[in-house]
């Protein structure tokens, strides 16, 4: 019988097969649980002895009806099933425990500002659209920004003032230059024409030019290749990455807070800034 966590082994093919990878960077536990049944052959009563869950919770995980979005547990079940350290870095998560200076366990106390991670923007849409309707701060880092906040049924576009003032809300919005070079990049890296990304910017540029006389509105055109997505809503960051294959909302999506020293927040912030100072402004 296994003892209390006693981890799973893959083989090392496994974890470099293109579906297992994809499930690592969505976070999508469940699809990783069911490579491992698949690859190791182990049942969910043996998953759920190597992350140090029940099986009932397995199998709702399995099946569908529970997400893992806490930290600590993502890091737990990396542990139980041994993933090497590129399979850990795809959902997120510092090299192994062997290998860290002084043989130390992670601590997420360590790193406050990470509140919680979302397998996607969708994951975390209704906490963005709340926090989104009291803040008196919003920015965003997109590359065109329609999904986000550019059209009438985007993420943000409803949750923005609709009268005239606006509360005092202050919307600032980073797009890619739709003349630069990076953006003739980023459309081949995501299968789509420059053209049509370009068309987009400009899209999104128009409509929030209509946001004038509800809020004080800001839109940018920086030149750089992007790769992170940025939502800032007063003292909280929801951060995705961009890559080549997948766009920003498919991303896995970290919670960020503000906290007294912690670096990432202050780092996110500092970076939109850096972007800002340098960009053109057109709205």
């Amino acid at each position: 019988m296994p003892t209390a966590l006693e981890p799973i082994e893959l083989p090392d093919w496994a974890w470099e097969k293109a579906e297992v990878r994809q499930a690592l960077r969505a976070r999508d536990v469940g699809a990783v649980f069911r490579h491992v049944q698949q690859y190791a052959g182990a049942s969910q009563s043996r998953i759920a002895v190597a992350t140090g869950m029940t099986q009932a919770r397995v199998s709702e995980i399995l099946h569908g009806r529970r997400e893992v979005a806490r930290f600590d547990v993502i890091e737990r079940i990396a542990d139980g099933l041994r993933m090497p350290d590129d399979a850990r870095h795809l959902m997120g998560l510092a090299a192994s425990r062997e290998k860290r200076s002084g043989g130390a366990a992670f601590d997420l106390a360590a790193f406050p500002e990470v509140v919680r991670v979302y397998a996607s923007q969708d994951s975390a849409a209704d906490e963005i659209q709340q926090l989104a309707r009291s803040a008196k701060e919003l920015d965003v880092l997109a590359v065109r920004g329609l999904g986000l906040i550019g059209l009438n049924d985007s993420l943000l576009r409803a949750c923005l003032p609709r009268e005239q003032g606006g509360g005092g809300l202050r919307v600032r919005v980073l797009l890619l230059d739709p003349e630069a070079p990076a953006l003739a990049r980023r459309a081949a890296e995501i299968g789509e024409s420059a053209e049509s990304l370009a068309g987009g910017v400009r899209l999104a540029e128009a409509r929030l030019r209509e946001l004038a006389d509800t809020c004080d509105i800001q839109a940018y055109r920086y030149a750089m290749l992007p790769t992170w997505r940025i939502i800032r809503t007063d003292s909280t960051m929801f951060v995705s990455a961009f890559d080549a294959g997948w766009e920003g909302h498919e991303s896995a999506t970290y919670k960020i807070m503000k906290t007294p020293h912690g670096p990432l927040h202050r780092g996110f912030r500092r970076m939109f800034e850096a972007i800002t100072d340098g960009a053109q402004r057109t709205v």
